[in-house]
């Protein structure tokens, strides 16, 4: 898809907003200290899902759900790429939660720096996405602060594989299931409930008996709400994009991760800053990118163009 057209133009806006909503959830989490990591996943869960229902339905697209519960019935194993697309999703959403609380915020960051050059991979080959000079250019730079990275590390973590291999996976397994919808997030998030009820009870701590004039009720929904809206805002940009542009977006995330972990006391190495130099040159160029592409757009569409091609 040619990132000047109007849907691709909002699929980077919504793509962009849902990073800074993820970034605001990242940092979040820390307010909800006197939860484990396994349990405020939980709660995101059972609270996402009812604030998401009510998104799918207020924008239209619950017919996006009702098509993939007949699918369910229609087509052999389709339950199974479903149960496959929720296991993938929920990995990613318990690693979310419970890295910055137990010290791998970071680690989990390099692993967002990784993803977008794996989805690039996986778009080129997968899906014959074209790239643009100038995000080829990104991928190069990026691709220079993740070696930098490895070298640095000498070893990768498994959050980090688990983050820069498995969410291309799970992008991969909507598309070519036709589930890269907000539809399917629905599905993919309601199939977690389960597991999530589990932890919450596991946990011990339940809403309505939090303690008298305890704020942690009003953080846990808080955190729903935000954890919605910023997977829905996700969800809508992802069928105006190819999965190529998609990935490369995603590197404004960690940046602003980056900075939330800092924020909340994790520190940079000085051997580190080549890799987060490198990643924050290719968000510029990417955001170059994206200037030079509105600017061309306003000119092709501008009136006084218009009305000489009209006369």
């Amino acid at each position: 898809m040619d990132t000047r057209t109007p849907n691709a133009t909002l699929g980077v806006v919504l793509n962009i907003l849902a990073s800074v909503l993820f970034a605001v959830m990242y940092a979040y989490t820390h307010l909800l200290q006197d939860l484990g990591g396994e349990e405020i996943y939980g709660w995101r869960i059972l609270l996402t899902v009812p604030c998401l229902t009510l998104m799918v339905i207020a924008s239209g697209h619950w017919h996006e759900v009702r098509r993939l519960f007949a699918r369910v019935f229609e087509e052999r194993l389709f339950w199974a790429v479903r149960l496959l697309s929720a296991t993938l999703l929920g990995v990613q959403l318990w690693l979310f939660m419970w890295a910055p609380i137990n010290g791998y915020g970071l680690d989990v960051s390099l692993g967002y720096f990784l993803m977008p050059l794996t989805m690039v991979i996986v778009g080129r080959l997968a899906f014959k996405d074209s790239i643009s000079r100038l995000q080829l250019l990104a991928c190069a730079l990026a691709a220079l602060g993740v070696i930098n990275q490895i070298a640095i590390a000498k070893a990768i973590t498994w959050p980090v594989l688990a983050v820069g291999l498995g969410y291309p996976l799970y992008f991969w397994l909507r598309r070519v299931s036709d589930s890269n919808t907000m539809g399917g997030l629905w599905f993919d998030m309601s199939l977690s409930l389960p597991v999530s009820l589990l932890l919450v009870f596991k946990g011990g701590v339940v809403l309505g008996v939090a303690g008298s004039g305890s704020s942690l009720p009003w953080l846990v929904m808080g955190l729903g709400a935000i954890s919605a809206s910023a997977l829905a805002l996700q969800a809508l940009s992802g069928p105006r994009l190819n999965l190529t542009l998609f990935g490369l977006l995603i590197y404004v995330e960690p940046v602003l991760l980056v900075l939330a972990s800092v924020l909340l006391g994790e520190t940079i190495a000085p051997a580190q800053w080549p890799t987060y130099i490198a990643i924050w040159l290719a968000v510029l160029v990417l955001v170059l990118e994206g200037m030079m592409s509105l600017g061309i757009r306003r000119r092709a569409y501008s009136p006084s163009r218009c009305s000489r091609e009209g006369g």
